[in-house]
């Protein structure tokens, strides 16, 4: 986990969630570890798994006399995004994540596919350890909007009519419908009042769409060591995300002519002219005040949250969610 100062009040329990994972990552099918082993230990900044701890503290969690539920819904929380980004990378055949080979770049697609596959089931099984319907409700509900959101940008690639709606509709299902089901978990495990469970699952809602515009942002905008990833990924995939859709929007006949082949044609051929036509736009500047805004919407969700530490550290993760380099 990266070190981020506002995630202090969790660093020890995700210690335990670390222990958690890799106790939870065995099988007796070597493959299945190794696979595993390598994207969990990918590095990354477990926010997701952060977030579970984080809002059930700010909920009133019992900590210690509550037992580990906490610890290993969040393991539950970080192996379905785990098997998202397998099975992402394969179907975008993507080469590079956090600066190293993805996994389908190093086992190959059908490992990484079914090692996506067995994620998803333990995931599941470790669920039934919460004797809790609610839980399973929470879960179920996001795994099977997260893949609605996958098809749907699968069909909206290469298609330069996707308007912002139905782009903010697909990273709202993909990205942060995890987010919400993360801050709602550590709600639910609580047993916190209505207004705090739902305060929590509105800022991870915002939280989560925050995290991916910026995401679109550094696409175009960020330095690729830092990023861990070659900058127009999105570009070569036909993804038309909010820069491209603002700057076909408001750019001149020409540049939006430029960006509509590019999202169509796919590749990165026409890179360098997409990103002066971005600039010229200030389609990246308007992503960015995009985000900003749904980072301000998830502070404001929090009002019905008492004030803790706990809180603390999610009020400044939204801050951080639109200020960050990678």
């Amino acid at each position: 986990m990266e070190n981020l100062p506002f995630l202090a009040p969790v660093v020890a329990g995700m210690q335990s969630v670390d222990r958690v994972i890799r106790e939870r990552l065995g099988s007796d099918v070597a493959l299945v570890r190794q696979v595993a082993e390598y994207i969990v230990a990918g590095g990354g900044k477990r926010l997701r798994p952060s977030l579970v701890l984080l809002s059930a503290g700010a909920a009133g969690y019992p900590g210690d006399s509550g037992g580990e539920r906490h610890f290993e819904m969040a393991a539950v929380v970080e192996f379905i995004h785990t098997a998202t980004l397998l099975h992402d990378d394969v179907v975008d055949a993507s080469e590079m994540r956090r600066g190293r080979r993805t996994a389908n770049a190093e086992f190959g697609n059908a490992a990484s596919v079914l090692v996506g596959d067995f994620l998803y089931s333990r995931a599941f099984q470790m669920m039934l350890g919460a004797e809790s319907m609610r839980v399973m409700q929470v879960l179920a509900d996001a795994t099977n909007t997260i893949a609605e959101g996958e098809v749907l940008q699968l069909m909206n690639c290469q298609d330069p009519d996707v308007d912002e709606g139905g782009y903010l509709e697909v990273i709202r299902r993909k990205t942060a419908k995890l987010f919400e089901a993360a801050a709602r978990l550590g709600a639910v495990l609580a047993g916190a009042s209505a207004a705090v469970e739902t305060g929590l699952a509105e800022y991870g809602m915002h939280l989560g769409t925050a995290f991916q515009l910026i995401d679109d942002v550094l696409d175009y905008s960020g330095d690729a060591a830092t990023i861990g990833k070659s900058l127009g990924d999105d570009l070569a995939e036909g993804k038309p995300t909010l820069p491209l859709i603002r700057a076909m929007a408001c750019g001149s006949a020409a540049q939006a002519a430029t960006v509509r082949r590019a999202i169509v044609e796919g590749g990165r051929d026409d890179f360098a002219q997409v990103l002066e036509a971005l600039r010229a736009t200030g389609a990246l500047e308007y992503a960015r005040e995009v985000a900003v805004r749904e980072a301000e919407a998830a502070r404001t969700a929090l009002l019905a949250v008492p004030a803790s530490n706990f809180k603390d550290s999610l009020l400044e993760l939204a801050s951080f969610s639109v200020v960050r380099r990678s």
